[in-house]
């Protein structure tokens, strides 16, 4: 029977394969297709095309890291690896844990959340699987107008699917006044949208600075009494 050590090492071994397999294939599907057709760019070029995308994503990517991965676990790697982390597989993950009623950051928290995200990950290969396979028939039905205005709905349904899953207190404890924390954050983004400039094209560095303003928030409320832990009163029935 494997200790904790020993399996968090073989996730970490397992992940960081898997990892390294995906960038591989990532670069060499358009390398191959780039060296087959003569359409090899300079190193110029590519990097003066590819520096506005860097910009933008590469903090994302560094912050992704920080803000889902206490959340995610052992599934960060397949998370990270297959996409859809925050329309998906954090959902997921909010919901699986709600369902079982763990405690976050528990190793059976952790346990049911690599389950949940794992089987998400295969659904999501078969359905676009199917979905090519499909792609001439189910035309018309995925074009029509019931669809195109159903589907405009699909994000905000996950995002108040996710809200819910995070508000509502899960496991052995209870964090009351959580919310507080991110009231300062709001407002400071709210009024530089507002007053100095859009930060969309900016999302990933304000990521990279917020998430260390936030974690101070909550420390100094924290401190303050205004956010407490305190352990759930379980019902006699359980």
């Amino acid at each position: 029977m494997r200790t904790r050590e020993q399996y968090i090492r073989e996730i970490n071994r397992i992940g960081r394969i898997g990892v390294l397999i995906t960038l591989i294939l990532l670069f060499a599907v358009p390398t191959i297709f780039g060296i087959y057709h003569n359409a090899i760019p300079s190193l110029g070029d590519f990097f003066k095309a590819a520096s506005g995308l860097l910009v933008l994503f590469i903090p994302i990517g560094i912050s992704e890291v920080f803000i889902y991965s206490p959340l995610l676990g052992s599934a960060s790697y397949v998370s990270f690896i297959t996409g859809n982390i925050m329309n998906l597989k954090v959902p997921i993950a909010t919901n699986a844990q709600e369902l079982m009623d763990t405690t976050k950051g528990s190793e059976e928290s952790d346990v049911i959340t690599t389950l949940a995200v794992g089987i998400s990950a295969m659904v999501t290969i078969v359905m676009i699987a199917l979905g090519v396979l499909l792609l001439v028939p189910l035309e018309p039905l995925m074009t029509s107008d019931s669809v195109m205005i159903a589907s405009a709905y699909v994000i905000p349904a996950l995002f108040g699917a996710l809200v819910i899953g995070l508000l509502k207190p899960t496991g052995d404890f209870q964090v009351k006044g959580k919310v507080k924390a991110g009231v300062l954050p709001f407002v400071v983004l709210f009024i530089i949208n507002l007053f100095v400039m859009n930060t969309s094209d900016y999302s990933g560095i304000l990521l990279i600075v917020m998430i260390p303003f936030t974690i101070l928030c909550a420390y100094i409320l924290f401190k303050k009494g205004q956010i407490t832990i305190v352990e759930k009163v379980k019902k006699e029935s359980e």
